[in-house]
């Protein structure tokens, strides 16, 4: 009974630290489905008051009105697509007048097959979705926690991130962005407080593999993608959330670049159903 009394009050140390520093506001973009969804049932579960961003409503509405009933915080949230121009007047119309202490990152999505063979206007979305969108809300938060003294900006990256990845070139290349992205300002914020982190998951159970038109064999709950990624906030400047990603990634260290992209173009070849 000891041991599990004292388990309980760490856990509940660990969360109230969370909060004092992240909170009490926390911004969840693509928090309808898969990890970015899971990211905010554990921000809800360290008691963070959630804004969340998808382009369905209704999803959004679901999980709002189940984090608020199981753990009694405050939930907003804004069907807005991050591909849009003005995408962030939506998101700053909310925003502005919370005290946002923790921005998620998480929308995004991606496509496989020849380049050759996409179509442009998808791949176009995808770079705003992927790319712009998270640059523009990064140097907004950013922005915002530098002149508050603390917060934290959790951009998802991916294991595609660290080599060119033939059959799914243009996502690996906007995700290399993310990463590189992420690397460069946790060094450059912590002087300000600002805790960084690129989250690099692997294949994963979410929509993100039917949208993307691949077959996926071995792969992780989002759930069990998200607890790694909160625990290492402030922590890490990388993470790998699971055994799963961390194995795909450390096995090809070893090799020259080359090589590893190669590798995971047959990997690609052998996912891809169109």
């Amino acid at each position: 009974m000891t041991i599990i009394m004292t388990s309980v009050h760490a856990q509940t140390q660990r969360q109230r630290r969370f909060l004092e520093r992240y909170g009490p506001w926390a911004v969840v973009t693509g928090a309808s489905s898969g990890i970015g969804r899971a990211l905010a049932g554990g921000l809800a579960d360290a008691g963070l008051n959630l804004v969340l961003v998808a382009r369905h409503r209704s999803r959004l509405e679901s999980l709002a009105a189940s984090l608020m009933a199981r753990h009694g915080v405050q939930v907003r949230v804004i069907d807005v697509d991050v591909a849009r121009e003005d995408h962030l007047d939506s998101i700053r119309l909310v925003t502005d007048r919370l005290d946002v202490g923790l921005l998620v990152a998480s929308a995004g999505f991606g496509s496989s097959g020849p380049f050759l063979e996409a179509d442009i206007a998808t791949e176009t979305e995808m770079l705003l979705v992927n790319g712009r969108a998270v640059l523009q809300a990064c140097h907004h938060f950013g922005r915002r926690f530098q002149g508050r003294g603390s917060g934290g900006l959790v951009l998802l990256s991916s294991i595609a991130a660290f080599q060119g990845m033939p059959y799914a070139a243009h996502y690996a290349a906007t995700k290399a962005y993310v990463q590189s992205l992420a690397e460069g300002l946790q060094v450059e914020l912590q002087g300000d407080g600002i805790a960084v982190l690129a989250a690099a998951p692997g294949p994963t159970h979410s929509g993100f593999a039917a949208r993307a038109g691949l077959r996926l064999g071995a792969a992780m709950e989002p759930e069990a993608i998200a607890q790694p990624i909160l625990a290492a906030l402030g922590r890490q400047a990388t993470v790998l959330p699971g055994v799963l990603s961390k194995l795909l990634t450390y096995s090809l260290v070893p090799l020259p670049r080359w090589a590893r992209v190669r590798i995971m173009g047959k990997v690609m070849q052998s996912m891809a159903t169109r």
